[in-house]
C-alpha cells in the first residue's frame, strides 16, 4: 500500500510562474545556470543552485551556499512571489513534448514507505551528492526539487486524474525548450479523500529519477523524528515533494556515452578487439534500432555494434541491460573503464541532445569514440527494482524534466 498526502505546497502567483520555474537542478552547469538566471532574478535556480549568487571561487557544498538558498528562497516567501496554499492540497502537473503528454500526482510521498521498500529504488547514491541534498533540505526546511515517481498504471487512479484536469488550471505555459506545463491544485475534500484511498490499493512506486532527492528527504526525516520528543509520524518531515505518474506515460530516452581515449589502442587494434564481443559493420545509419545493438561513432564513421551470443544472460535483469553489455564486454575489457561512476575519461549525453552531439564530441578532438544507446524500458527498470538490484550509473534519461518552483514542500 503506497502512501501518499495532501500538502499546503509553497508556489508561485500565477503572474510569476514563468519567471520561477527553472529547470531541475542537476542538468545544468553552475555557469550554465548563472547564465540563465542572470537578468531574471526571481529563477528557481536562485534557490536551488544559489552557488551562481557567489563568487565562483566558492565550492558549490560550502556552507555559504546552502545559507544563500534560505536566503533566496525567504525573500520569494517576504516579496510574496510565492505563497502557501492555505489548506493541504493535492496538485496535477501535466507535461507536452511534441507528441508525449504525460500527467502527474503531485504529493507528499512517505519517508516510511523508502524505508520499506514500497517506494523501491534501482540506482546507489553517492554519498557526496547525498550529503549535499541533505544539506539542502535541511538549511531551507524544505523539499525544493520533485522526486520523479511511477507506478504500475491503476485504471482507477487515471479515472481520478482525468477528473481532476476538468478545472481550470491555475498555471498553463510553455517554457524556452517548447514543453508546454499545465498545473492543477486540487481542493476538493472529496476527491483528496479518493484519490488517497486509491492510491493505498498500489503495491509499490518506484523511483524514476531522484534517487538522491528521496535518500536525503529520507535521512533529514528520520533525524527531525529522532530529535523530536512529541514525534507522531504525521509532522510533515515525514514526508517529501513527489511527482507520480503511471508507467504507460513514461518516456525514456537513450543515455550516451563518449570516451577521450582508446586506452592505449590504435583505431584498428581498437576495432579488431570489439569482434570478440561484438558483431562490427560500418553503417550510415547513427542510432541503434534495436535493443542490445549500438551506434559507434570514430574517426568521421558511424559503426554498428550488435552484442555477440554469450556476452550477457538474458535471465539476468541487470545483466541483460544494453548498458550493463557495453559496459562489461567493451568499456570495461577493451578501453579500461572500471568504475564509470568515477572515472574522468568517459562523459554521459542524454538523449535529447541527439546524434549530432556525439558526432561533435568526436570531430571537436576532446572525445575520441561515442557510443549510442537503445534506450532503457520501463519494464526493465521496474524489473531491475522488483529484483533488489541496482542499475549501472546513467542508464535512464528521462524527459520532460519537472520544473523546479512549481511548487514546494515545507518541512513544517
Amino acid at each position: 500500500m503506497a502512501i501518499v498526502k495532501p500538502f499546503r505546497g509553497l508556489r508561485p502567483k500565477p503572474e510569476f510562474v514563468i519567471q520561477v520555474a527553472s529547470p531541475p537542478y542537476d542538468v545544468l552547469s553552475t555557469e550554465e545556470a548563472r547564465e540563465m538566471a542572470k537578468d531574471n532574478p526571481l529563477s528557481f535556480l536562485h534557490v536551488v543552485k544559489p552557488e551562481i549568487d557567489l563568487d565562483p571561487s566558492k565550492h558549490i557544498y560550502d556552507e555559504e551556499v546552502y545559507l544563500k538558498g534560505a536566503e533566496n528562497l525567504q525573500k520569494l516567501i517576504r516579496d510574496r512571489v510565492m505563497v502557501q496554499d492555505s489548506r493541504p492540497c493535492f496538485y496535477i502537473y501535466r507535461q507536452k513534448m511534441g507528441d508525449h503528454t504525460q500527467a502527474g500526482l503531485v504529493a507528499s510521498a512517505s519517508i516510511d514507505d523508502y524505508s520499506k521498500g514500497i517506494i523501491k529504488k534501482h540506482e546507489f547514491t553517492r554519498p557526496d551528492k547525498e550529503n549535499d541534498r541533505a544539506k539542502h533540505i535541511e538549511t531551507l526546511n524544505a523539499n525544493t526539487g520533485p522526486v520523479f515517481l511511477t507506478y504500475v498504471s491503476e485504471p482507477g487512479v487515471d479515472v481520478l486524474i482525468k477528473e481532476g484536469m476538468e478545472r481550470e488550471p491555475v498555471y498553463d505555459f510553455t517554457s524556452d525548450d517548447g514543453v508546454t506545463h499545465t498545473f492543477y491544485v486540487i481542493e476538493d475534500e472529496e476527491l483528496i479523500e479518493k484519490i488517497e484511498k486509491t492510491f493505498a490499493g498500489v503495491d509499490f512506486l518506484y523511483v524514476a529519477d531522484g534517487h538522491h532527492r528521496s535518500a536525503a528527504g529520507t535521512r533529514v526525516g528520520k533525524e527531525r523524528g529522532r530529535l523530536n520528543p512529541h514525534h507522531t509520524g504525521e509532522e510533515e518531515y515525514n514526508y517529501f515533494l513527489s511527482v507520480i505518474f503511471p508507467h504507460k506515460q513514461m518516456m525514456i530516452m537513450d543515455y550516451n556515452r563518449a570516451v577521450k581515449d582508446l586506452a592505449g589502442k590504435g583505431k584498428e587494434e581498437f576495432l579488431n578487439a570489439l569482434e570478440d564481443s561484438f558483431l562490427v559493420s560500418e553503417t550510415d545509419r547513427p542510432g541503434p534500432e534495436a535493443p542490445r545493438t549500438y551506434g559507434m561513432y570514430i574517426d568521421g564513421k558511424w559503426y554498428r555494434l550488435a552484442a555477440g551470443e554469450g556476452t550477457y544472460n538474458a535471465e539476468d535483469p541487470v545483466d541483460s541491460l544494453d548498458v550493463s553489455i557495453l559496459q562489461k564486454n567493451l568499456l570495461e575489457k577493451i578501453l579500461l573503464i572500471k568504475d564509470p561512476r568515477t572515472d574522468k575519461r568517459i562523459h554521459f549525453i542524454g538523449g535529447i541532445r541527439g546524434m549530432a552531439e556525439l558526432e561533435r564530441l568526436v570531430d571537436s578532438g576532446a572525445y575520441q569514440v561515442a557510443f549510442a544507446l537503445y534506450p532503457t524500458s520501463i519494464k526493465q527498470l521496474m524489473d531491475v527494482a522488483d529484483s533488489g538490484s541496482v542499475m549501472p550509473p546513467k542508464s535512464t534519461w528521462f524527459e520532460p524534466k519537472l520544473r523546479s518552483g512549481m511548487v514546494i514542500h515545507l518541512l513544517d
